[in-house]
């Protein structure tokens, strides 16, 4: 990890998750009843609790509102769960004045259009090794892993290395 990102990495406070294509690999299943199924990556679920043991607080947002998201934001612990969000930039600053964490102290990891408004206002903006092109071109770090398989594990680690090191 360069100089650079870690000392970006070592101010972060709040991790901050897109859901579809970073949580998840971006396929959406159907039943035949029509509802709405999403694989979701162990490691990366690991990966959030030890952010959350290191003492950064973590939230998810996702313009999606399959119940599934929220289920799994409890398993982790997550406290803050956002869904069917359609100005991820608003709810994560107003998120931001709650919790008194300037902008600049969060790492925002996302993969789509929807996510570069944020890009532009934090600290750390990340995306998956297969993020969209925009993404990857506003990020200061691109994972190894895709979306769904491991990225945001990756971060996560280099996150807790960031805090930890000396």
């Amino acid at each position: 990890m360069s100089e650079s990102l870690k000392a970006r990495m070592k101010r972060v406070r709040l991790l901050s998750l897109d859901t579809d294509g970073v949580l998840t690999d971006g396929g959406i299943y159907f039943t035949d009843g029509g509802e709405e199924l999403r694989k979701f990556n162990v490691k990366d679920g690991l990966g959030i609790q030890r952010v959350q043991r290191a003492g950064m607080k973590v939230v998810i947002m996702t313009s999606s509102i399959a119940p599934a998201i929220g289920h799994r934001a409890r398993a982790l612990g997550v406290d803050h769960v956002f869904l069917e969000v359609h100005d991820k930039l608003e709810k994560l600053t107003t998120l931001c004045d709650q919790l008194k964490i300037d902008l600049g102290e969060v790492a925002h990891v996302g993969d789509d259009l929807t996510d570069l408004a944020v890009f532009e206002a934090v600290g750390c903006p990340m995306t998956p090794n297969d993020g969209v092109a925009e993404a990857k071109k506003r990020a200061i770090y691109v994972t190894n892993a895709k979306g769904g398989e491991g990225a945001v594990r990756e971060i996560c680690d280099l996150l807790v290395q960031a805090k930890t090191e000396t």
